[in-house]
């Protein structure tokens, strides 16, 4: 879905894909407890985020499921901020019913259970399916983030 040559022309259409996710998941993700129960499924993911005003990222990654490896990929856009990083990230998929729930936008869920997390590493992403993540992740390289951020999953 993404490559290099086709970020900057499907930015515009990313970002106003990505704001109305935003717009009509960002709520309800603030409204929700934290996850309880066994994870459903596992998620690895390797990202390369660039940003220069805006920002844009390409990556991708597997999902454990139902004793299945997925292949999928992963972009994302954000507003503002200057560098460039490697993200990688991997960690438990809650409520994952059905696998056509896990593709979609994912926005970081904004709850204080969530947010206490955020300064160790841990990063806590939902959809509008109500499929959660709580990823661990690592960066390498510098970069510098203003606004929101949010990510598109597909599977390959």
């Amino acid at each position: 879905m993404f490559n290099s040559c086709a970020l900057p022309s499907g930015a515009v259409g990313f970002f106003l894909m990505f704001a109305s996710a935003f717009a009509t998941f960002g709520a309800p993700a603030s409204a929700q407890d934290a996850p309880a129960g066994k994870p459903s499924a596992t998620v690895t993911i390797e990202q390369i985020q660039v940003a220069f005003i805006g920002s844009g990222s390409l990556g991708g990654g597997t999902l454990e499921y139902a004793g299945k490896s997925y292949p999928i990929t992963v972009g994302g856009l954000g507003i503002g901020g200057i560098g460039a990083s490697k993200l990688t990230a991997s960690g438990a998929v809650y409520g994952l019913t059905k696998l056509s729930d896990f593709p979609g936008a994912y926005v970081q869920v904004r709850r204080g259970w969530a947010i206490a997390e955020r300064g160790r590493g841990t990063m806590w992403l939902t959809n509008g399916n109500g499929v959660t993540m709580k990823l661990s992740a690592t960066r390498q390289g510098l970069q510098t983030a203003l606004g929101a951020d949010g990510v598109l999953i597909e599977f390959k």
